[in-house]
């Protein structure tokens, strides 16, 4: 068994492990250990993992609709199907990881380039995606999100064409890690940060580490700047601004990770704005007056209408509901 294989087996067992609930200290303790081990354990545990996650996610959209896999079903219980499917995938990776245009970067035919492969990955509205690479590095997108991966033995670059993205980079001192996201290049060589794209406007925060965000022209640097934990850096023109946020403002704009929404003293045009990124039904904020309300709190970021109805209650607004729309007025 090759080394790729032997990774993606034991990922397996992993996964098969703490689908079973949480693990024993000891166990969770192995698995740690197990995972930091090597950088391809990581790629091998997070590839799978992110199979699942969606495999889950079309269940949960489609069950009670047979979606053959194995010869099983996907709306039976995820446990009965878990190991064979898992074994299949270990097999699948295994073969690809072999026929994949990854391998001409470290293996090129004599006498030819090595050829790079560039890899897409996009959310639609309300959905995310998790991204393992092979160098162990981790993303995550949020929705509406574009992004594109090139990884070569020298270099590891990333475009956000647009949306949201979380980063977990697998530290490799002689390879950096490159997001370019409009007109800002943001460098690391192991950290975990945010970046998200409106446009020409870029927000990095950073959970962890350094990143050095570059601002470029006509692929000239006109200036830098070094952004470490905790802080969050805003970017637009010629303009970067830098603050420094505590842990819970930081873990607050990253809250989306977890499918939720987390505002303090937000202006309630600005929270309907990111409810509408996350939902096909748009919230409208049908009177002015709207505009002055502020809102502090945590809430689902699937679910507007819930919103809706606490802005009813505490306010005593009204609330009207179409197939598309939550409408919100006085």
């Amino acid at each position: 068994m090759s080394r790729a294989e032997r990774a993606s087996s034991e990922a397996a067992d992993w996964l098969i492990a703490q689908d079973d609930g949480p693990l024993l200290p000891e166990d969770q303790a192995a698995f740690d250990a197990w995972l930091a081990a090597s950088e391809g354990n990581k790629a091998a545990y997070w590839r799978l993992e992110s199979a699942w996650q969606e495999a889950d996610r079309v269940c949960a959209l489609g069950r009670g609709t047979a979606v053959p896999l194995l010869g099983q079903d996907f709306a039976q219980p995820r446990r009965k199907w878990l190991p064979a499917a898992l074994a299949a995938s270990v097999a699948l990776i295994a073969g690809s990881w072999l026929l994949s245009p990854y391998w001409q970067v470290f293996a090129p035919r004599s006498g030819k380039p090595a050829a790079v492969a560039t890899h897409s990955y996009a959310t639609s509205v309300g959905m995310m995606k998790f991204v393992g690479l092979q160098d162990g590095s981790r993303i995550q997108l949020n929705s509406q999100s574009t992004v594109r991966t090139q990884i070569t033995t020298g270099r590891r670059q990333v475009w956000l064409d647009k949306g949201e993205a979380f980063f977990e980079v697998a530290h490799r001192r002689e390879q950096p890690f490159v997001v370019h996201a409009g007109d800002r290049l943001i460098t690391v060589l192991g950290t975990k940060f945010s970046v998200r794209r409106d446009g020409e406007k870029v927000v990095v925060i950073v959970l962890e580490g350094r990143v050095r965000v570059d601002e470029l022209k006509d692929n000239q640097l006109l200036r830098s700047s070094v952004i470490a934990g905790g802080k969050i850096a805003m970017a637009e023109g010629a303009a970067t601004l830098v603050t420094d946020r505590s842990q819970e403002k930081v873990d607050d704009a990253l809250s989306w990770r977890s499918g939720m929404l987390s505002f303090d003293q937000k202006p309630l045009p600005a929270i309907a704005a990111e409810f509408n990124r996350y939902n096909v039904k748009k919230m409208v904020l049908a009177s002015p007056s709207l505009e002055s309300i502020r809102i502090t709190g945590t809430f689902p970021a699937d679910q507007p209408d819930a919103f809706a109805r606490l802005l009813r209650d505490a306010y005593g607004f009204e609330i009207a509901e179409t197939a598309g729309e939550i409408q919100v007025s006085e």
